[in-house]
């Protein structure tokens, strides 16, 4: 499969893809495994709060990865379609509001992923 730069759509290519592919593994397993300890050793219910910032990383990542789009480069006005660190200037800007505007949608669902993650992890009956 070949990637290729659409401006609000695509701006990772496969390695890339890759890379928030891990960071979303990385994300959940820190909010399992910490949800677990806190269930295993009896931390208070309002301690699963803290969760947020771990379902965060495992939302944005997700959602990154499965649109091909970063959230970070949308706001710089850059891309990424080869190896990792060959970054590209976007050089149209209609093209960076189309990616500015995506990558707000991205952090907004990522927000909003992560917020219900969490209240699922602080009111689940475990």
């Amino acid at each position: 499969m070949s990637y290729a730069y659409i401006p609000g759509t695509c701006n990772l290519g496969k390695d890339e893809i890759r890379r928030r592919q891990l960071t979303a593994l990385i994300g959940l397993g820190l909010s399992l495994g910490a949800l677990i300890a806190m269930v295993l050793g009896d931390a208070p219910r309002g301690a699963r709060w803290s969760l947020f910032g771990t379902w965060l990383i495992f939302a944005i990542g997700f959602i990154q990865s499965r649109k091909k789009f970063c959230l970070a480069y949308g706001f710089l006005g850059t891309f990424n379609l080869g190896k990792l660190g060959d970054i590209s200037r976007v050089q149209s800007a209609d093209d960076r509001s189309a990616d500015r505007k995506t990558a707000l949608t991205i952090l907004v669902q990522g927000l909003l992923l992560a917020l219900a993650l969490t209240v699922l992890s602080v009111y689940s009956p475990i």
